[in-house]
């Protein structure tokens, strides 16, 4: 079972995450005080992830991320019915990981909660990844290599197809490629990710046209296989 604490004041939207989420095999344990949400993650190392709301009592959700990571790098996910780019970008910058708008449906939180946990618990061992796959980084020179061939990239394709390499054969979300890379806008659409995709598929065929090396997951994002 994993644990995952949940700071939320609405309460009746708490216990219909918390049930939900019973069924995936994470057990939610909320807390509507952020204060006692800090005191929990202090004392229980058990916690996997955090679940914040922006808008609560005692303090707002933007300021209580730097006390947590003062003191933690558990991965945060804001749950929060504040849709202001400002505090999206606020947020991701003050160290959460996810920004989830409300209202969601639950299903998305489950599938952002398993991506970023597999991202934390598997991570790439560059070396090996170099060694055993049919893609090759080098970072120094934004570069990557498909079958010992030099990809023509744009910036935008470089981030994308890094972060699928990365993530191990994971899962991405289309979120998750807005919210890392520095050459997509915060504000683009889901549907330009698609685009973007279709481009790199194009070019990696063009070097092997046996197989699909990205793979759509329904109604989540991609996954390099």
């Amino acid at each position: 079972m994993i644990q995952v604490l949940m700071i939320e004041d609405d309460l009746e939207l708490a216990q219909i995450i918390t049930e939900y989420l019973a069924s995936f095999d994470i057990e939610v344990t909320n807390t509507d005080s952020p204060y006692n949400g800090l005191s929990m993650l202090n004392i229980n190392k058990e916690f996997k992830l955090l679940i914040l709301d922006l808008t609560l009592p005692e303090i707002d959700g933007l300021e209580l991320i730097p006390k947590i990571r003062e003191k933690s790098n558990i991965p945060i996910i804001i749950s929060s019915a504040r849709d202001d780019i400002l505090d999206k970008v606020m947020g991701l910058e003050r160290g959460a990981d996810d920004y989830l708008p409300k209202p969601y449906n639950p299903r998305e939180l489950q599938a952002r909660i398993k991506t970023i946990l597999k991202r934390v618990e598997t991570p790439l061992d560059i070396k090996k990844e170099e060694e055993t796959s049919a893609f090759r980084i080098i970072e120094s020179d934004m570069q990557i290599f498909f079958k010992n061939e030099a990809l023509v990239l744009t910036l935008a394709e470089y981030d994308i197809l890094k972060l699928l390499i990365q993530r191990n054969r994971g899962v991405v979300a289309r979120e998750d490629f807005i919210y890392t890379s520095d050459h997509i806008e915060d504000d683009s659409s889901l549907k330009n990710i698609d685009v973007i995709i279709s481009r790199i598929r194009t070019k990696l065929s063009k070097i092997d046209s046996t197989k699909t090396y990205i793979k759509s997951v329904r109604g989540i994002g991609y996954q390099l296989i």
